[in-house]
């Protein structure tokens, strides 16, 4: 009984500190009683469960669960990451962690989990899951209404342990179940076109005139110093213009998108952010170090978000790039990573909206329509699809060109539709004689005077 007594004392200790936070924020209509009851209520639920459950409860555990059934009913970006997830989120934002080696999402049509992108060299990316699959389940267990941090949950483990993952691939009507064995993930977020002598990526395409190509899988900490440094190489070794390739580039830290935006124009503004509760911030290009001698073209598909977005957006708005490709994913929404208590949990919660130059939000709510103006579109002219079948053949030329060292069995051809445009595009620009002379007709064509 003592026990009990002790229990209802910490409930009720701890329930006017939470209200008197919660009554500063009270709406209009809403009463400081009516958020009193509502906590009497939540109070009164954990006491019952404490005292009365058939077996002992762990209050923390409870509480925890409270806490991630709050943030559940906000949107699908917000979760709440509990202290036995803190070192594992921190390590996936350090650009190292033991899993399979995929960056999700939830689909809002199957509302399972889909593969945004396999990370190149990954235990997933080798075992054949490709971007676009649509998880069914990860060992058994489905993934229909699975939250991100539960389908995380299953896939991390200890590196050499399988999980096995059922999948159905995009534009195929078998599904698969694939075995894929966890490891230490060395995230790389800078990518070239394919590797060359001693492991090291070749960033020139092959049989262009110094049109280089640069892929992003995910912008990370490192992603910007590691960008700068790449360009500057490239720039050393006689870039005549860039290639940038933000396809199934789900996003990542916004630090990094304003920081690789302000590389390539001189001034302006990169991004605005502004919330409900949060002042409206500017981030402005600053002098220096710019990179502006060499035309660009950014790569972009329905799978390009976020951090991907906010870089496609400013270049096409300062005329610095033109995007090719296909309308992007549309997540115009800021989460901000809150630390909860001593620092060990934290909420990672839409805090903000971000705002291109122009002065517009991309983000795609969901009653927002196909016709409504959402995402990043490819600049006049310059939309290229990719089919159900374009996706597939993709992946496997990519996976297949990104692996190190390894068998690579019979060569996947794939004639990349985006990538021909960029280079038509780039090839435009750096030789307009040309481009005009293959425009004319023959001597034999020219018409002749009656």
């Amino acid at each position: 009984m003592a026990l009990i007594l002790v229990r209802r004392a910490w409930m009720f200790l701890v329930l006017p500190v939470v209200i008197g936070g919660m009554c500063l924020a009270a709406e209009d209509g809403e009463s400081e009683d009516d958020y009193f009851n509502f906590f009497r209520e939540f109070v009164d639920s954990v006491e019952q469960i404490d005292r009365n459950y058939v077996k002992e409860v762990d209050r923390k555990k409870l509480l925890q669960a409270a806490i991630r059934g709050m943030v559940n009913e906000l949107d699908p970006y917000s979760s709440y990451i509990p202290p036995r997830q803190i070192d594992r989120f921190n390590q996936e934002i350090d650009q190292e962690f033991g899993g399979v080696g995929i960056q999700v999402q939830i689909d809002p049509e199957t509302e399972r989990l889909m593969v945004s992108s396999p990370l190149p060299g990954t235990p997933a990316y080798k075992a054949g899951v490709l971007a676009g699959d649509i998880i069914i389940d990860i060992d058994g267990t489905s993934t229909k209404g699975m939250t991100l941090d539960e389908a995380v949950k299953l896939m991390k483990g200890r590196a050499g342990e399988p999980v096995t993952l059922k999948v159905a691939h995009r534009g195929r009507e078998k599904i698969e179940s694939i075995t894929v064995v966890r490891d230490i993930i060395q995230l790389q977020t800078v990518l070239g076109d394919r590797y060359g002598k001693g492991d090291e990526w070749e960033y020139f395409l092959e049989g262009e005139d110094k049109i280089a190509y640069v892929r992003l899988s995910h912008f990370s900490r490192r992603t910007a110093q590691e960008l700068r440094g790449v360009v500057r190489d490239l720039v050393e070794g006689g870039m005549k213009g860039m290639i940038l390739d933000l396809r199934f580039n789900p996003g990542g830290l916004l630090s990094q998108a304003a920081a690789i935006c302000d590389m390539f124009i001189e001034s302006g503004v990169i991004v605005s952010t502004k919330g409900r509760n949060t002042p409206e911030r500017v981030w402005e290009a600053r002098r220096g170090g710019t990179f502006d001698s060499f035309p660009m073209v950014i790569l972009v598909n329905r799978f390009s978000a976020s951090a991907s977005e906010i870089v496609s957006a400013c270049l096409q708005d300062h005329d610095r790039a033109v995007i090719i490709g296909e309308r992007t994913w549309g997540k115009g929404s800021v989460q901000t990573v809150i630390d909860l208590g001593q620092g060990n949990s934290a909420l990672k919660l839409t805090t903000a909206g971000y705002y291109r130059p122009s002065g517009k939000n991309i983000h795609r709510y969901p009653d927002t329509k196909e016709d409504e103006e959402w995402g990043v579109m490819p600049n006049e002219g310059y939309e290229v699809r990719f089919t159900d079948q374009d996706f597939v053949a993709y992946s496997g030329y990519s996976r297949q060109r990104d692996i190190i060292g390894e068998a690579k069995g019979e060569p996947v051809e794939f004639d990349d539709p985006q990538l021909a445009k960029a280079i038509e595009y780039l090839n435009g620009v750096l030789h307009p004689e040309a481009e005009k002379e293959s425009s004319e007709p023959a001597e034999a064509e020219k018409p002749v005077a009656p």
